[in-house]
């Protein structure tokens, strides 16, 4: 009776091989079975790119990965492998993901933290602290003609159409001469100087020389300046870490390799 239950048993197992086989395959493409691990592999791939993995993505990799067997199979047919640019394209290959699989490890081994992020924002915000200025501004060639529209906004004329008619900056004139929100380190530092100087609604009594030309000036408003939270921007204050430190990594293989050749910074 045991005997016979062992038999059973053998047989069912040697009956399930091919269907174990089969899961593990895509397809069969002349014969040749396609691996899922190709799939896999692929997934991988498009997943390290940032692409979202869903049921429509894993039924492209699937064709994808049969119709390149289709063609690689029609290639070793015609014997390219063989082909010597064939054989240097492969070296090129080779190469490719070696290094992208070492920066990808060195990664992995020095990831940015929280308190790196952290800290680099800090900096920033520090940086970006402050009083932004809201101005408008009429831009024109020469000193007098300057001084002439200052006398006709002195005299009650509309500065949003007097910029509008007559400024020669194009960027902010459609607009009324508004420039929006910003530091004055942000203008060339006549302009950004003049502008300190102004209350809310004044404008400047002289006319502004700048490599520009003749600028008149007027204040709208003040506020602090803006700056986004901290979970905002770690992701992109991260990628920013992240590529500093693989440009260090590599300058530092580079520093190391012993080598006659002179890269441009070296010459």
């Amino acid at each position: 009776m045991k005997s016979k239950t062992l038999v059973v048993l053998a047989a069912a197992a040697a009956l399930s091989l091919p269907v174990v086989a089969a899961a593990q395959n895509v397809a069969l493409v002349n014969g040749k079975p396609v691996p899922k691990a190709r799939v896999d592999a692929l997934l991988k791939q498009a997943q390290r790119a940032g692409q979202p993995l869903g049921p429509e993505i894993e039924k492209q990799a699937r064709d994808q990965v049969v119709l390149r067997e289709i063609f690689a199979q029609e290639a070793e047919r015609r014997g390219i492998p063989a082909t010597a640019e064939f054989q240097d394209q492969m070296k090129l290959a080779r190469e490719s993901i070696l290094i992208r699989d070492l920066f990808d490890d060195y990664m992995k081994k020095h990831p940015v933290s929280d308190a790196e992020a952290q800290a680099e924002y800090d900096k920033f915000k520090a940086q970006a602290a402050g009083t932004e200025y809201r101005a408008r501004h009429i831009l024109v060639e020469n000193e007098d003609e300057a001084k002439k529209l200052i006398a006709e906004l002195e005299a009650g004329a509309s500065f949003e159409e007097l910029a509008k008619k007559y400024s020669k900056d194009t960027g902010s004139a459609a607009n009324g001469g508004d420039l929006d929100f910003a530091k004055p380190e942000s203008y060339v530092p006549e302009f950004g100087q003049a502008l300190t100087k102004l209350k809310k609604g004044e404008l400047t009594k002289e006319p502004v020389k700048t490599q520009f030309g003749w600028h008149i000036i007027r204040l709208e408003d003040t506020r602090e300046a803006a700056f986004p939270s901290f979970d905002d921007v770690k992701a992109q204050i991260k990628q920013r870490l992240e590529q500093m430190k693989l440009q260090k990594y590599q300058e530092e293989l580079r520093a190391k390799a012993k080598t006659d050749y002179k890269f441009p910074d070296q010459r």
